[in-house]
């Protein structure tokens, strides 16, 4: 779909800080985009690749503490959790860092994100392995029973939620936090994102979830503004579907049309 159209935004202060604002793009919070990974309806951001879903490029990690994390996470994982793990393997059989990270630029800095293997992150399981593909981290995440956000880099967990924050001052000179969240669309890969092949974010085919973005994420949305400020978002998204969205999300919309075809065939 477009990347312009018109989305509905609401403001509410965090009950657990009077310094922080949240502004959430209802539009994408109450569209049913769903992730479609490992579906047909899931055409990989390159062309030709459609099995690596967006594993293509592999992540880039935010900060020591997302390496550290990841660290954790990878001594969980087994031979049945991660196809690729002997190429991660020294020759003593010890699953060392530098194999599975390499360094690379990001914005010009130096940064280290999850190696790539035969043009995808390593710890993406291709068509083949016998528990089938998908993220190794996540796979391992559902077996042992954790939320997945939990073992995989913050890149990988939050998209296609988008959170920005600010400091701003506000008329009476008082200082805040202003936090917005919404739609990780193609422009938030930066040039670049012009360029994908495919995107699911505005595609109808990924908009079929049962639940809305809201609800789906609700794991995600709390980690990333705690839980008394999603609390108060449940309200309001709750309240909003009540009374009914008018800026439904195109995608959203186009899903729901080619649904409603289907069934008068």
């Amino acid at each position: 779909m477009e990347l312009d159209f018109p989305r509905e935004w609401i403001e509410f202060t965090d009950p657990a800080n009077d310094e922080h604002l949240i502004a959430a793009d209802l539009t994408w919070l109450l569209s049913r985009w769903t992730c479609v990974f490992g579906t047909p309806a899931c055409q990989g951001i390159i062309a030709g690749r459609e099995d690596d879903g967006c594993c293509s490029h592999g992540a880039f990690l935010s900060d020591e503490d997302d390496g550290k994390k990841l660290a954790k996470a990878v001594k969980m994982l087994t031979p049945a959790d991660w196809q690729l793990m002997e190429l991660a393997e020294d020759d003593k059989g010890r699953v060392r860092k530098k194999l599975y990270l390499e360094e690379d630029d990001l914005d010009d800095e130096p940064a280290l994100r999850t190696r790539r293997v035969d043009g995808a992150c390593i710890f993406l399981n291709r068509p083949g392995f016998e528990n089938g593909i998908g993220c190794a981290l996540h796979g391992m995440a559902l077996r042992k029973g954790l939320e997945p956000l939990t073992v995989k880099p913050e890149v990988c967990w939050q998209l296609p939620i988008r959170r920005t924050q600010d400091w701003v001052d506000r008329p009476d000179g008082v200082e805040i936090l202003r936090t917005v969240i919404s739609e990780y669309d193609r422009r938030g890969w930066g040039p670049g994102g012009l360029d994908l092949e495919w995107y699911c974010s505005g595609s109808p085919d990924a908009h079929v979830g049962t639940k809305a973005v809201w609800q789906n994420y609700a794991p995600e949305l709390i980690e990333l503004l705690g839980k008394p400020a999603y609390d108060e978002l449940a309200r309001h998204c709750r309240r909003r579907e009540g009374l009914g969205i008018v800026a439904v999300h195109p995608a959203t919309t186009a899903a729901a049309a080619k649904a409603e075809q289907k069934k008068s065939r």
